[in-house]
């Protein structure tokens, strides 16, 4: 097989165990052999459309097996993967198909009417037609080197930056969590998180498909489905943010629920209070915490089930075939008990930023890479989350860039400065908050600056309160300081 990429794994999976079930969405099911027979129709069909190697293809749509189906069936082509977030609003969307030139969107017939005038040379439904075709020939030589997928996240600037994962990234990130949580091919995985997100795709069902296990996708989440999918399905594994854990400890049923299945619970995204982590060991399921980011494809230090109780509340050690270490300003290394930015490497980390040289040097520093994140290792290296050197805010495992809002809320014709931090939530774990200053003599109110962001940003991006003052905190150079800014107004 010339094909050495992730886009080969439905057929090497299909001729080890074509009648065992992948995929379970709906009430239907799919075996490897069906799950390969569909993406090779699929690469058909797309190769009928101009995809060719190294050209981009996107998908716009929730949880869905057709999802998956265009991840493969792109990588049989030796296409690049482009997953959408279905959130966003149609300009953002535009702006990640023009950056990524993506050839091909395919979409969820849901979301047809969004579709309308996005930059692509064709957009075609997900729907039946799709798969009549004559399944493709897997003869296209593609490299473990070569890009698998671009997952767009954004930066401080405002605009998202593309990531580029290899396919040996994604295969080695794999690896890690084959061997961190000890994955088994018996493994029946719920996936209620999006896909579209880095640690949903690349730290639950890649890894569980790899196996040979069975994932059992969720279009949306709900807390009470989701409990009732672990007690009929059987669900041995599953990965959600600590909002998601909440939501289900929280839940009608849950004192009911049947959670004896579960082998497996990790969590991520965000950091993860206490009490979440004890209503489930409460219960009774091993719950494991981690730290990554997408540039790391995405598991960077992982707190295993051994250490799980020892431990709760740090985010591990360094994942098995990654490497960590924690540095001062200067990049010197710092002692047990002393803050450090984390430094990653390891075959798991990006390729760099799609079309952006000077963003990709400045992520390194001597092939190690800046994740700009601070933690402190105790006195037998496990590492605690602590702080964040980004301004980046984390709600309900959605990434916020203040930069990005502050860009949107700078085109309201009554906004003279602004500045957006992060909040506590007892629901999302923090959210978005705006401090504005009005231009002199206009006005507006709450609602007025709240209703002029829908549409413009995606609604979880949207601040969830907006405070008024007379001036931001500057540093002489003319920049606003959050600290400041946090300290007074949250």
């Amino acid at each position: 097989m010339l094909n050495e990429g992730v886009g080969s794994w439905t057929a090497r999976r299909a001729r080890m165990s074509p009648g065992r079930v992948a995929v379970v969405y709906g009430g239907r099911e799919w075996t490897y052999g069906q799950l390969h027979e569909r993406a090779s129709r699929l690469a058909g069909a797309l190769g009928g459309l101009g995809v060719r190697h190294g050209d981009r293809v996107a998908y716009l749509g929730p949880n869905h097996p057709a999802f998956l189906e265009t991840l493969f069936a792109t990588g049989q082509l030796g296409g690049v993967f482009v997953p959408l977030n279905w959130r966003l609003a149609a300009p953002e969307l535009a702006y990640i198909l023009s950056d990524s030139g993506t050839r091909v969107l395919v979409f969820d017939p849901e979301h047809a009417s969004t579709v309308d005038g996005l930059p692509v040379s064709a957009a075609v439904p997900a729907d039946e037609s799709l798969f009549a075709g004559a399944p493709a020939v897997l003869d296209q030589p593609v490299h473990p080197d070569e890009t698998c997928m671009i997952l767009y996240t954004s930066g401080t600037t405002g605009r998202p930056k593309g990531v580029m994962l290899t396919h040996d990234n994604v295969t080695w990130n794999s690896f890690n969590l084959l061997l961190d949580v000890d994955l088994s091919g018996e493994e029946v995985t719920l996936v209620a998180a999006p896909m579209f997100h880095v640690a949903a795709l690349n730290q639950t069902v890649l890894p569980t498909l790899l196996k040979g296990g069975r994932v059992v996708l969720v279009s949306r989440f709900d807390p009470q489905q989701a409990l009732d999918l672990i007690a009929r399905h059987r669900v041995t594994f599953l990965f959600g943010v600590p909002t998601m854990f909440l939501s289900m400890s929280r839940a009608a049923g849950w004192a009911q629920a049947d959670l004896s299945s579960v082998r497996s619970a990790i969590c991520g995204g965000a950091p993860v209070p206490r009490t979440v982590i004890e209503a489930y060991q409460r219960r009774g399921v091993t719950f494991m915490q981690g730290y990554g980011l997408t540039e790391a494809a995405p598991g960077v230090l992982f707190l295993r089930r051994d250490d799980s109780l020892r431990k709760a509340g740090s985010a591990g050690t360094a994942a098995f075939f990654t490497d960590v270490k924690l540095v001062d300003a200067e990049r010197g290394p710092v002692a047990a008990g002393e803050p450090g930015e984390i430094l990653a490497s390891g075959p798991n980390v990006m390729a760099g930023y799609w079309r952006r040289p000077q963003d990709t040097e400045a992520a390194f520093a001597d092939g190690w890479l800046r994740t700009g994140d601070i933690g402190v290792a105790d006195d037998e290296g496990y590492i605690e989350i602590r702080d964040r050197t980004k301004d980046l805010i984390i709600s309900g495992g959605e990434n916020i860039y203040p930069a990005e809002v502050e860009d949107a809320l700078y085109a309201h014709p009554a906004v003279a400065e602004c500045g957006v931090i992060g909040v506590p939530d007892e629901t999302w774990g923090e959210v978005g908050r705006a401090v504005v200053v009005l231009r002199e003599g206009a006005n507006a109110t709450v609602e007025e600056l709240l209703e002029f962001l829908a549409g413009r940003i995606a609604k979880y991006k949207i601040p969830k309160s907006v405070v008024f003052t007379d001036a931001l905190p500057r540093t002489t150079s003319g920049k606003v300081i959050k600290k400041e800014l946090r300290a007074r107004f949250t």
